[in-house]
């Protein structure tokens, strides 16, 4: 038998909001993380993008809070912290804040940096039950005085990992520093390298630690592969695919910020309507980017991987690494937005001759073959595999590429996972 989420004793005003989005099923990661957290425990929460982690923290977080919740008029407390690396995920977080939380009261702000602080001081100085931010620009609001850490009951670390990848972990032993030691932690991350362990060893009170699924596992609802391609050809190729109209929205990952500049210029010539968001574009540039390619505005959107955290779209067929990322865990997270809510999912990854090695070590890590496919831009692999071209599948069709059970993919079905 499932377990529902009022299995889980959440409030009535959060099974509300749950049951008009249509939501019934926990994830696994829901079902394992919600308990413990009701219970004030610390914990740590090993899962991969698109397992609904998002809703494993906010849901009981939301509880706890509401549950707490001082009836005093005139308290502004911020009570709860959510930590996470960059502005989109913030939004995407607080997004599901305010879903989730829409009939409890309590109130929640936004805070990152790269756009103006007066709105955000104005926020606070409202009240504000929950504090979703990046960790620079809570530092600076706190060093004005306009937030006290000391007030914070529950602190969420949202990708932890990247977090430290990204070089916050001065900005986080600050953060730290004027916290309470009586608080809640819970730390969320995809991977547990040595750093992540350094940290939850220091800032967390024996927590008890959940893992879902193996950390670099791919969704069996996501056909993979490979175009074995010259870097001067990338441009042509992917014009070549994008001909295909049944591709209604994709996501292109690049590895640097030039390169996906470099990559919007050439399907402009291409007359492809094209954008791209990465940390050298202004803020309000990037989010309207995203909105539009959210809403079916824009076909085709380019970013960066610290970029492209927070984008969180059910029904996105397609994802394309344009460039392969150097660690396997990044593919993972990449190919990780789509396939996402029991839906078919195809990534495509074009593969230069240089690039042959990242692909060998994803394929080894993942455990799983990436066959390459036939195209009018392919180079010969005799020098390099044996060949073994197949032809690409068309969005929602049936693709032979994965002779795996679909047994988990039609369990997840039932399941919940719409965020991240």
């Amino acid at each position: 038998m499932n377990t529902s989420f009022e299995d889980l004793n959440l409030s009535s005003s959060i099974l509300k909001s749950l049951e008009e989005e249509g939501y019934n099923i926990p994830t696994p990661i829901q079902q394992q993380a919600i308990p413990v957290i009701m219970n004030e425990r610390d914990l740590i929460g090993c899962a991969q993008t698109g397992t609904g982690k998002t809703a494993a923290f906010a849901l009981p977080v939301l509880h706890l809070l509401e549950t707490k919740k001082d009836k005093d008029a005139g308290n502004k407390k911020a009570t709860a912290l959510i930590l996470c690396p960059t502005r989109e995920l913030a939004l995407q977080i607080g997004e599901s804040f305010a879903t989730y939380g829409k009939y409890t009261g309590l109130k929640q702000a936004v805070l990152f940096g790269g756009v103006p602080i007066e709105e955000q001081i104005n926020d606070l100085q409202l009240g504000a039950d929950i504090l979703i931010a990046t960790p620079g620009r809570l530092l600076d609001l706190s060093r004005q005085s306009y937030i006290n850490l000391a007030e914070v009951q529950v602190l969420v670390l949202d990708e932890a990992d990247r977090m430290l990848e990204m070089g916050f972990k001065e900005d986080l032993s600050k953060i730290f520093e004027g916290l309470p030691s009586n608080r809640q932690t819970l730390l969320f991350s995809a991977t547990m390298s040595p750093a992540i362990t350094d940290l939850t060893s220091s800032f967390l009170n024996q927590p008890e630690t959940l893992k879902v699924d193996a950390i670099l596992s791919i969704a069996e609802n996501i056909a993979q592969l490979a175009y074995f391609v010259e870097k001067k050809d990338k441009p042509a190729l992917l014009a070549h695919i994008l001909k295909n109209k049944e591709i209604k929205n994709v996501l292109v990952f690049t590895r640097t910020k030039l390169g996906a500049d470099e990559l919007v210029r050439a399907m402009e010539k291409a007359k492809i309507k094209v954008a791209a968001i990465h940390g050298n574009k202004s803020q309000e540039a990037r989010q309207r980017a995203l909105d539009t390619f959210k809403d079916g505005g824009l076909r085709v959107l380019v970013a960066t991987d610290v970029a492209a955290r927070g984008i969180d779209i059910d029904d996105l067929k397609y994802v394309i690494n344009y460039e392969l990322p150097i660690q396997p865990e990044t593919y993972v997270h990449r190919i990780g937005r789509t396939g996402r809510a029991g839906n078919e999912g195809t990534a495509l990854s074009f593969c230069e001759p240089e690039e042959l090695q990242y692909l060998k070590d994803i394929k080894e890590t993942i455990g799983q073959d990436i066959p390459f496919a036939d195209h009018p831009y392919q180079l010969s692999l005799k020098s390099y595999t044996k060949p073994a071209f197949v032809s690409p599948p068309l969005v929602g069709k049936k693709t032979s590429v994965s002779k795996k059970s679909s047994a988990k993919s039609k369990s997840r079905k039932r399941g919940y996972s719409k965020t991240s």
